[in-house]
């Protein structure tokens, strides 16, 4: 899951990131509306946490700006304003869900989530194939009845190709979805995360590589 935090107070944007990183998603900041709207240019987003009182390009047209896009992210609207008619005004502008301020960090990682789930381009919270049983929410792995433990980044690029299969992901679209904007796109991180994941997957192998193309999860018994 990718997300990108809009917040002007600094200190505050790199709290929400670090936390949000820590629950395994890749996470991005902005601190005013300009750097927002060209980052969502770039990048594609799951979840966009916004603050609404922003320099730049305010909030409520940011906001606005997002939701006119096909294929757009969900937006999570926070602000200080915290009346009825606040949430209600913020709502009218197209946001997904409203937080006030001061909140509590726990529920604001399951709205996140709850969110992403929302997402039209999501699918099923259980993700399965070759044997395997992930559950995002609960970040659980499974293959064939074992538990498996698995590093945030392992998690989230197997939660990638699952999401993906059968077809590929390139080094390139692991680095978007899993990583945040800071990836080194010529690091060999992908690859090696790939191989520390095989190991943990263990045999038959069903992480393939094509050499060009990129990686996907195929089912040993699937003879294409």
């Amino acid at each position: 899951m990718r997300v990108l935090v809009v917040e002007d107070a600094r200190s505050l944007a790199d709290v929400l990131a670090e936390g949000l990183r820590d629950q395994g998603m890749a996470v991005d900041v902005a601190h005013d509306g300009l750097e927002a709207a060209a980052k969502l240019d770039r990048n594609a987003y799951d979840v966009v946490v916004l603050d609404r009182d922003l320099p730049g390009i305010h909030g409520d047209v940011l906001c606005q700006m997002i939701t006119e896009n096909d294929d757009r992210a969900m937006v999570l609207m926070l602000t200080a304003a915290g009346a009825p008619g606040d949430r209600v005004s913020g709502l009218s502008l197209g946001a997904d869900d409203y937080l006030a301020k001061p909140f509590h960090f726990p529920e604001l990682v399951l709205r996140v989530r709850a969110l992403a789930r929302r997402r039209p381009a999501a699918r099923a919270r259980t993700l399965r194939a070759a044997g395997i049983e992930l559950d995002p929410v609960r970040r659980t792995v499974v293959r064939d009845g074992r538990r498996l433990d698995l590093s945030l980044k392992e998690f989230g690029v197997l939660e990638a190709l699952l999401r993906a299969a059968p077809a590929y992901l390139s080094a390139e679209d692991l680095l978007e979805q899993v990583w945040d904007e800071h990836a080194d796109p010529f690091t060999n991180t992908v690859p090696v995360t790939i191989g520390r994941l095989r190991r943990k997957l263990g045999d038959p192998p069903v992480v393939v590589t094509s050499p060009g193309v990129g990686y996907r999860v195929l089912d040993p018994a699937d003879p294409g």
